[in-house]
């Protein structure tokens, strides 16, 4: 017969079990969340390892370190040692070395990149081969890149447009300017319209060479006969038979001659000698020498010349000295050749040299 006060015990004996089944329930929680949590804390240390140049690079230390020190500790109870432990340690310097150079790998990318950027080519992407800091540099450098030739396609955008839209009422103001009687101030707004019509001639092809290669109508050239064309009093050609034909762009290489000529006699001292305009066959291809006699430049300004707007002699008037796109379309003409535009003091006087092939 039962116990009238046996539900009680049996309500007993089911609160002190709920009671550890909550607290092997807590416990297990307990337990997961520790091991979540140090689970993510690896990934995380890891993750950070992996992207830390300078922590793999101290693993590697430390891993070379122990191997050699057990190697040697390992050769110094043997009689033969030393012949199984030099090519050992000189195996493990391999490796280390191999790993090594392996991370420092994308650094020669980005010295190319550096370089690239260097001669203007914002089109060039340094490929990021480690997702560590060194690829992080590689991802703003190429950020950089894009930013900056999205920067310069707006800026030759805009002045593309401007000196467009410039030209339409700049000759309507000559045409006006040819209706005023003769008079020197008549001569001298056709002088300065026509130094404006020039300036912005030469800005609109000094943008459109700004695209390289892509900006040339290629044809068969005789460079001989382009030549020449600028013969003129105070200009002496020397020019070698049997020159090659080149695929150049002939207006182009007209407008280089023209500059580099007119810039020759702007500066040359007639009593030394004439401007002498060279033509030399250069394997396949041909060296075009302008030189002139005068004072040369400072060679400090070397460096700068063919810049854009640069002149050495900033006292020099816009009359006398142009504006400073001459030397630089040059420049431009020979860099979309695939050449580029040597300058230098001759000793006496100054020369200009492009090769073309």
């Amino acid at each position: 017969m039962n116990h009238p006060y046996d539900h009680r015990w049996r309500e007993r004996w089911q609160r002190k079990h709920l009671k550890r089944a909550r607290r092997m329930s807590r416990d297990w929680e307990y337990r997961w969340r520790v091991r979540h949590r140090w689970h993510q804390r690896w990934h995380r240390h890891h993750k950070h390892f992996k992207h830390s140049l300078g922590a793999r690079l101290i693993a590697i230390f430390i891993v070379l370190a122990c191997a050699s020190s057990v190697i040697l500790w390992a050769s110094m109870g043997s009689a033969y040692g030393l012949l199984w432990a030099v090519p050992a340690l000189l195996v493990v310097t391999g490796l280390a070395f191999g790993m090594i150079r392996h991370m420092v790998q994308p650094l020669h990318a980005l010295a190319q990149g550096a370089e690239a950027f260097r001669r203007g080519e914002f089109s060039h992407r340094v490929p990021i081969i480690h997702g560590d800091e060194i690829g992080d540099l590689a991802q703003r450098f190429n950020q950089m890149a894009a930013d900056i030739q999205a920067m310069l396609d707006g800026k030759r955008a805009l002045l593309l447009a401007i000196s467009h839209e410039l030209r339409s009422p700049l000759t309507r103001a000559r045409l006006h300017a040819e209706l005023v009687g003769e008079s020197g101030s008549r001569d001298a707004l056709l002088d300065e319209l026509a130094q404006m019509r020039d300036l912005i001639t030469a800005l609109l092809e000094s943008e459109r060479l700004g695209s390289g290669h892509s900006a040339l109508q290629l044809c068969e050239v005789d460079m001989a006969a382009l030549a020449r064309e600028q013969a003129q009093p105070g200009v002496e050609l020397h020019i070698d038979p049997d020159l090659p034909t080149l695929q150049l762009d002939r207006l182009r290489v007209q407008l280089l001659l023209r500059n580099l000529v007119h810039n020759a006699l702007r500066h040359n001292d007639a009593a030394r000698g004439p401007v002498q305009l060279t033509l030399q066959r250069a394997g396949a291809g041909v060296r075009l020498v302008v030189r002139d006699f005068g004072p040369g430049v400072p060679a400090e300004a070397l460096p700068q010349l063919g810049q854009p707007f640069y002149r050495p002699d900033v006292a020099r008037t816009r009359h006398e000295g142009g504006v400073g796109l001459g030397l630089s379309l040059c420049r431009l003409v020979a860099e979309a050749h695939g050449s580029r535009l040597e300058l230098r003091n001759a000793e006496p006087g100054f020369e200009a040299a492009v090769r073309f092939s």
